[in-house]
């Protein structure tokens, strides 16, 4: 889940770090220096001062055209800050934040609603200095008030931004176009980042009556087309089934550097499907402009359909997005049920897991076994600990398994019945280790004869060809496991109260890993509903190194801290991994475009990409 800008002022946004390139002006009274761009990686912004637009756009791309899209499930609000309803797709073309992330590099970012923005030495607090020509699609400007009010009512209505921005205590109008935030702990370098992300929202909107003179209400979710400061509108809605953008004309920053070459379709269409075959029916008969596939066999097989085999239909594989992305994903034991807790038994459910099988079935050899939190990318640990990383875990020697020091983490290899047959066995030993017996065929604890059951929740039955075959392996050492999947709405209550057994999700991670971890992994996360600590877990070797990864002082600590989170967070056995890609599989319809090439860590997608205008 942003905007960015040409011509009126080069100032960008956002200083993570100390001794980036910066405007020459001080900041209000106090002698700090307005940055107007920032990466959290130490180095320089890719992009000078007086860049004219990204490399990877096409400036004279035909403005124009419309692109159909699909989703899944449906929607039922638009309120795009609430925990709570589902939120419509593309949203992100409404509304924007202070700062732009460029797809271009691992971590820079340019300004957009504030031009500009300064910090201390110690980064106890930022000041973001708003860009004097932004406006909302009223023609109102966009004021300090209105990033007050968007900070609040984010902490105050939703749980993910209370914890997103614990450490932000308070924002406030410093000046006519200035906002200030303060921070309750210094030199965490991700905290003006993350302020940047902030989408801001319209306060005299919210505050406002509706057409029919009703007051709005931001604490309800809502199906009344909002206004924003981006670049489209909300044009046409039929609740559940579709909703229509276009492009505006006014749009403020249509001409700032950042945005040059982007936002050009007149108007995006998404409409929302059930069933994932009626989906892919619907693209086939040119409904839908653009697919993204994400199952391998059809893939490989199904693309034998007249518009495909006359050129009407393209498709291409871009690795671009997985450069840099690490996934976790697979199987996720609730630690919160008593059944889980002990290690062992998460690391035997991980030995009845036939990877192998399913990559010679079904996969058609496209997806690899995930073996990191952080797959894919530099980050991801190997080997033995070492250097910077192994001083980190000596530190908590006496905190974390022993295995991390003595053992690179490895998944169990099945793929064969003599394969299988081993791991099960040693599955079953684990069982007995942590109490577990076999009787009459069912795994029981000795203790008090209860059977060791628990139900997979899916979120869709599409995963479903991946934990049948894991039931069925589960099955052969008598545990009694069933999966059950259900709609969006009710898998997405289910998750935010905790009210599963084990759950199939995954985890994102990008090169700059942050405050964001302790949303995954932190005791502090555990108990909070609506997190996404999906396991539970709740170690303090865990919050020890999370805090290593967040104040790292440069590059080389924060991947010795993340490779140190990595190892730890493996050798307690909180996931079976399962899969995962190396590539984004695109198919598209002819009359869609993109550049020539595209953002390195990025797809570009839509807003760099054309359609013919006819």
């Amino acid at each position: 889940m942003s905007l960015s800008g040409k011509a009126f002022s080069m100032v960008a946004l956002l200083a993570v770090m100390a001794g980036i390139q910066s405007l020459p002006t001080n900041a209000a009274a106090e002698d700090l220096t307005w940055r107007y761009a920032v990466t959290s990686t130490g180095l320089p912004p890719k992009y000078k001062q007086d860049f004219a637009h990204f490399d990877y756009v096409n400036p004279t791309a035909p403005k124009g055209g419309s692109i159909s899209l699909s989703s899944q499930d449906g929607f039922d609000s638009f309120n795009p800050i609430l925990d709570k309803g589902e939120i419509a797709d593309g949203l992100n073309n409404v509304f924007e934040p202070l700062m732009y992330s460029s797809p271009d590099e691992i971590a820079g970012s340019y300004g957009l609603l504030a031009e500009a923005v300064a910090f201390p030495d110690d980064i106890s607090y930022a000041k973001f200095r708003l860009n004097p020509a932004a406006k909302w699609a009223d023609g109102e400007p966009v004021t300090p008030e209105d990033v007050v009010f968007s900070f609040e009512k984010a902490k105050e209505l939703n749980p993910q931004y209370q914890f997103y921005y614990l450490h932000v205590t308070k924002a406030e109008k410093t000046g006519d176009r200035e906002v200030t935030f303060t921070f309750d702990e210094k030199n965490n370098k991700e905290l003006p980042n993350i302020v940047g992300e902030l989408m801001i929202l319209p306060k005299h909107w919210w505050e406002g009556k509706d057409a029919s003179g009703n007051q709005r209400d931001i604490g309800k979710t809502t199906l009344e087309p909002i206004m924003g400061s981006g670049p489209y509108k909300i044009v046409e809605v039929k609740p559940g089934d579709h909703v229509t953008f276009e492009r505006r004309d006014d749009y403020w920053g249509k001409d700032l550097p950042v945005n040059v070459g982007r936002f050009n379709f007149k108007s995006m269409r998404y409409t929302y499907y059930r069933d994932r075959d009626v989906e892919f029916q619907a693209f086939k008969g040119g409904d839908i402009d653009l697919w993204q596939e994400n199952r391998a066999k059809r893939w490989a097989t199904e693309y034998d359909f007249p518009a495909f085999k006359d050129g009407r239909v393209l498709r291409e594989e871009f690795p671009n997005e997985y450069r840099a992305t690490g996934v976790m994903v697979g199987f996720v034991p609730n630690m919160r049920r008593e059944q889980f807790k002990d290690a062992r038994i998460r690391e035997a459910l991980n030995y009845a897991f036939d990877f192998e099988d399913l990559s010679r079935t079904i996969f058609f050899n496209a997806y690899k076994r995930i073996d990191s939190y952080f797959f894919g990318t530099e980050l991801a640990s190997k080997g033995l600990p070492e250097g910077k990383e192994l001083e980190i875990l000596n530190g908590l020697k006496d905190k974390v398994p022993a295995s991390v020091f003595t053992t690179p983490y490895t998944n169990p290899v099945n793929g064969s019945q003599d394969n299988l047959r081993k791991n099960l066995r040693q599955a079953l030993a684990l069982f007995r280790q942590a109490g577990y017996e076999l009787k009459n065929g069912k795994m029981v604890n000795s203790a008090t004869g209860k059977p060791f059951t628990f139900e997979i929740l899916l979120n869709g039955p599409i995963i479903e060809v991946v934990a049948l075959p894991y039931v069925k392996n589960l099955k052969m050492i008598g545990i009694d496991a069933t999966v059950r999947s259900v709609d969006s709405s009710q898998f997405i209550n289910r998750m935010r109260t905790r009210d599963y057994d084990v759950v199939y999700q995954s985890w994102s991670e990008t090169l700059r890993p942050g405050n964001e971890q302790s949303e995954y992994w932190s005791s502090a996360s555990a108990d909070r509903e609506g997190s996404k600590n999906y396991a539970g877990i709740k170690d303090p070797a865990i919050d020890a190194l999370i805090q290593k990864v967040i104040y790292a002082p440069d590059r080389d600590a924060l991947v010795a801290a993340v490779h140190a989170l990595d190892r730890v967070l493996l050798a307690n056995h909180y996931v079976v991994p399962s899969y995962a890609s190396s590539v984004s599989r695109v198919a598209y319809w002819k009359k869609v475009h993109h550049p020539e090439t595209l953002p390195y860590y990025g797809l570009g997608f839509a807003d760099t990409w054309w359609a013919d205008a006819n």
